[in-house]
């Protein structure tokens, strides 16, 4: 499948706002959460899915350092990776990933892969990125060491940490 990368915007926003809630909902299987009252994954008073587009707002205002890509597959969107960059990292990095999404229809069919490739060549420096720890989580670990050692020449540094007071796996490398 071809493979592109569109940079969302306010026009095209609600494609990722579209699939924003199963991302939730396959984070949930791997967290154990679960809906708040409402049936929303979110925390707090969230009681709609437009009240939840609001909060992933942030993501399209911010041009210059939130990094809010589509994900397409052979013309259709197919996921989504969101960067961020300057006061949403950590001081000692420049970007981090801070969510991938691939729908199941897409899965296991390098799209994944060749998103983040085309990504990292768009932007350069000392990144960070992080996933789940743990057993519900090895698919996503397996993915992420893979594409490290093809993107890195395995030159990536792994370690654990509680982010979130959650355990995590961190990838830190520079491309």
């Amino acid at each position: 499948m071809k493979t592109e990368i569109i940079l969302a915007d306010n026009e095209n926003s609600f494609i990722i706002k579209n699939m924003y809630p199963l991302y939730l909902h396959d984070l949930a299987g791997i967290h154990g959460t679960l809906p708040n009252r409402y049936g929303i994954f979110e925390e707090g008073d969230v009681k709609t899915l437009q009240e939840q587009y609001d909060i992933q707002q942030a993501w399209f205002e911010h041009p210059e350092e939130l990094f809010a890509y589509i994900i397409m597959a052979d013309g259709l969107p197919a996921g989504f990776c969101m960067i961020g960059s300057g006061r949403y990292v950590p001081e000692d990095v420049d970007f981090c990933i801070y969510e991938t999404f691939i729908l199941n229809p897409f899965r296991r069919r390098g799209i994944a892969s060749n998103a983040v490739k085309e990504i990292l060549n768009r932007h350069h420096g000392r990144w960070m990125l992080f996933t789940q720890a743990g057993d519900k989580n090895e698919g996503a670990l397996r993915f992420w060491q893979k594409n490290m050692e093809s993107c890195t020449g395995g030159h990536f540094t792994l370690m654990d940490r509680m982010i979130d007071s959650m355990p995590k796996k961190v990838f830190l490398f520079t491309n």
